[in-house]
């Protein structure tokens, strides 16, 4: 190795060294060595991106992602000091925790309450539905957006019990609200604390692994542990002693390879045992430093006056919760009452005075004992028969064929979300006019048929329509995610996304948003950090969406000629789409980087991204995860869909003029009775002329005639600003609403006679309505503004609060208001645009 070498980011590729210092910020120092990358561990470098940034290492058993400049606050030992020494101990030097107690035996009706932990990647999602089956319950918990899935199962010894699958943690520290949400459910601060508590743990990554599971053990609970993933060890020519280990833990440690189901019946029984045992309360814990024991009494004691535990273990728990959790996201609400945080912050002050860090000092202890505990429990075998990780990644994310593989993969999501999903779609929407069309042969004409067609069926098929792109986008994710390939797209685009402040997870939602952004939105929950998601999901909508192409085809039909070309080469109306797409990208870029440094500032997060080995998808979880999603969606933002599309349905419906029912009623009966012309094309005919004026007499009519004075700027009517109302149940809705407006029934985009319509409509003052400087002014605004009510609803599902969904309302439209009106004065200022092409 150099003997210049300081930092890991110049550590050459293929080479190992020594941790010497972490010197990150405080979260990220504490998260680096929560996930084993502590002074004294061994490491080596193995990848860097095809951008060039981030990095990937290894160490203790997993690869490891972070990027480059976070690498550069980390310094290097240049001796070959080999950091297993620290677990060289004696059999008799070991902690071991000591056993639980039986509880007596009694009749208890009472539900017990086991909890599933883990790590990410561990296979809990897995352990969770081989244990449970498919029908889990899936809600939020309690005051939070962080998906709650449980089920009621009876075990071997016919004891019911609820199983809770908390979210994917690291430690029981606070840097999310998913990780608050574990840490709240394990030390019981907003329920009962739990029976039990199953801790998935990799076999492979065993000391990483066992951090968490540690922490939960010091609790005093009772634990089972799910050493999962045996048959990947084995082939790392590992052989774990899983008794002596449980010993050791004070806990029953279960071999299983969960995708194979081997082992879950063992399991079962475990859970059984452990319900039977009562947790332990005993004031012997794992050695700490002297000076850091005084400093965890001194925050016991402050818990203890605000926190009624009644039990020792869970409160000298919290105590470490809160001393580690002190410097956590800004986003994050740790809830430390008013003394508590005083002692803290005075214990922290003081150990930064005396050049101590708090956050080595109670990790490290903790990693010591692991890592003694594990060399008497573990032994290597045979070398690593396990390559096939090592040579994908050769390929996947190599500068070349990475990149053009991550470009295919992308492709095909995209091609799915578009082209795949289409079919299914297509027969959505004739299902729903075929079901429209078979009411209206049932039910009388009048108010009660249109509030069930228009309002109704209407309102669900709205709902439905989305399935086929949310069960393809979530299919797809799951895949690659169970393949393991969905952390690598984050690690090949993380340093393009990073540009704007995004995180690289960000970048599939982003993708997804061209086919619509619902499922987009929904596919922010990968991404851990609350700003990160927030800041994806606000500007999501930017991106132009299949539900705006209607919108554009009409438009350019009617303001170019169809034959104009630019440079006698290019479509003029393949351009103007072109530029609309781009637009949307650069504007959602550009919201996104201004968001990050304004309403959501905040310091670029940190990427530290686990790399998990590369698996064959387990299909069962990969469909119930599609289904758990889709049915979510169904259930808690379908409702709300449905219920302003009724809403919106009456705005646009009511009053309705009994004076005109009553003309075009005569006119129909005139029509049926006269011999000339073809009665079904004049009836045709008055039926759209009798909705045209309807809607003009209605609330939305109205309404639209009321805001004319605020969109003649943008170069805008009465009558497209009904169709902008309309276009809030869904964005090409605005193209049928238009044809109302006309008097055309069941126009679409394609729909010659509202073409013309449009190009030969005049303003009051006589001049036309659609000039290519208005197109483009409508088109802009349908890139910028949020027209659609179903984006509003989940990003309130997803955000929690209806905070956000009105912010991202009034920034999008006033955004499109500003862009659409300097467009269009300074063309009419300028002369352009004044005739159509």
């Amino acid at each position: 190795m150099q003997q210049d070498l300081t930092t890991l980011d110049q550590l050459p590729l293929g080479e190992g060294a020594i941790i010497r210092h972490v010197g990150c910020s405080g979260p990220m120092a504490r998260r680096l060595m929560e996930m084993g990358l502590l002074p004294g561990t061994r490491i080596e470098a193995i990848r860097r991106a095809p951008l060039g940034d981030p990095l990937k290492i290894r160490l203790r058993g997993y690869l490891l992602s972070l990027r480059c400049s976070d690498a550069a606050q980390i310094s290097l030992e240049t001796g070959t000091r080999d950091n297993t020494s620290v677990s060289h101990k004696s059999v008799k030097d070991i902690y071991q925790f000591p056993p639980h107690v039986i509880r007596p035996t009694k009749n208890d009706t009472r539900v017990g309450r086991v909890l599933l932990a883990g790590n990410a990647n561990t296979g809990k999602t897995t352990i969770f539905n081989a244990l449970t089956g498919s029908r889990a319950q899936v809600s939020n918990y309690p005051g939070v957006t962080v998906t709650r899935i449980t089920k009621k199962i009876i075990l071997p010894d016919g004891v019911p019990v609820e199983i809770i699958d908390l979210p994917g943690t690291y430690s029981l520290c606070t840097n999310s609200p998913d990780e608050q949400v574990a840490v709240d459910a394990i030390l019981g601060r907003h329920s009962t604390p739990p029976d039990a508590v199953i801790v998935v743990v990799n076999a492979s990554a065993l000391e990483r692994s066992l951090y968490l599971m540690v922490q939960i053990a010091e609790t005093g609970r009772p634990v089972v542990v799910a050493l999962n993933m045996i048959d990947e060890a084995t082939a790392a020519g590992i052989d774990i002693d899983a008794k002596r280990l449980g010993k050791w833990l004070g806990a029953t440690v279960v071999p299983i390879v969960a995708s194979q189901r081997k082992g879950i019946d063992a399991l079962r029984t475990a859970v059984s045992t452990a319900l039977r045992l009562q947790p332990r309360d005993e004031d012997t814990w794992l050695s700490l430093p002297a000076e850091t024991e005084t400093d965890v009494s001194k925050v016991r004691e402050a818990i203890a006056e605000t926190i009624t535990t009644n039990s020792s273990a869970v409160n000298r728990s919290w105590a470490l919760w809160s001393i580690l959790s002190f410097e956590s996201d800004d986003n994050v609400d740790i809830d430390l009452s008013h003394s508590v945080h005083q002692t803290v912050h005075k214990i922290h002050t003081q150990a930064i005075d005396s050049d101590r860090n708090l956050n080595q000092e109670i990790i490290s202890s903790h990693y010591r004992w692991i890592e003694a505990i594990v060399s008497n429990s573990r032994t290597f075998i045979h070398p690593d028969t396990r390559k096939w990780t090592d040579k994908l990644d050769n390929i996947l994310t190599q500068r070349v064929y990475g990149l053009l593989v991550f470009g295919i993969v992308m492709e095909l999501l995209f091609e799915a979300l578009f082209t795949w999903s289409e079919p299914m779609i297509g027969a959505i929407e004739i299902s729903t006019a075929w079901l429209q069309t078979s009411t209206a042969l049932f039910l009388p004409a009048g108010i009660l048929q249109s509030l069930i067609i228009d309002g109704v069926i209407a309102g669900v098929g709205n709902v439905v329509v989305f399935v086929p792109q949310i069960a393809m986008l979530f299919f797809f994710i799951a895949v690659l995610d169970d393949v393991g390939y969905l952390a690598r797209v984050a690690f090949i685009i993380d340093r393009l996304m990073g540009r704007v402040g995004l995180h690289g997870k960000a970048f599939v939602p982003m993708l997804s948003g061209f086919a619509c952004a619902i499922p987009a939105v929904m596919a922010t929950r990968n991404i851990e950090n609350r700003n990160d998601r927030l800041i994806t999901m606000l500007t999501l909508p930017m991106i132009s969406c299949s539900a705006r192409l209607p919108v554009y085809a009409l438009v350019t039909a009617v303001i170019f000629a169809t034959d104009e070309r630019l440079l006698g080469v290019f479509s003029i109306g393949a351009v103007v789409l072109f530029s609309m797409y781009a637009l949307s990208v650069i504007a959602t870029l550009a919201a996104a980087a201004v968001l990050r440094r304004t309403v959501l500032r905040g310091p670029r997060i940190p990427l530290v991204l686990e790399l998990p080995p590369y698996r064959v998808p387990i299909w069962r979880n990969v469909f119930l995860v599609t289904w758990q999603r889709v049915r979510r969606f169904l259930v808690d933002a379908g409702t709300i869909i449905l219920t302003m599309t009724i809403i919106l349905w009456a705005f646009l419906s009511f009053p309705a003029s009994e004076e005109i029912s009553s003309r075009y009623d005569e006119a129909r009966y005139s029509a049926t009775t006269t011999n000339s012309g073809s009665p079904i094309t004049e009836l045709t005919r008055l039926n759209g002329l009798e909705a045209s004026e309807q809607i003009r007499y209605s609330f939305g009519g109205r309404f639209g005639r009321a805001i004319e004075p605020v969109l003649e700027p943008l170069g805008f009517d009465w009558r497209i600003g009904i169709g902008l109302l309309g276009a809030f149940a869904a964005r090409e809705v605005f193209v049928s609403t238009l044809g109302i407006v006309f008097g055309i029934e069941e126009a679409d985009e394609e729909t010659q006679s509202l073409r013309s319509s449009l190009r030969n409509a005049r303003k009051e003052d006589g001049s036309p309505l659609m000039t290519p400087l208005t197109g483009i002014s409508l088109m802009v605004f349908f890139v910028l503004a949020c027209q659609c009510m179903s984006t509003i609803v989940i990003v309130r599902k997803e955000s929690g609060t209806w905070r956000w969904p009105i912010f991202m309302f009034g920034y999008m439209s006033a955004l499109a208001y500003i862009a659409s009106f300097v467009i269009y004065q300074t063309g009419s200022i300028l002369g352009l645009g004044l005739g159509v092409i």
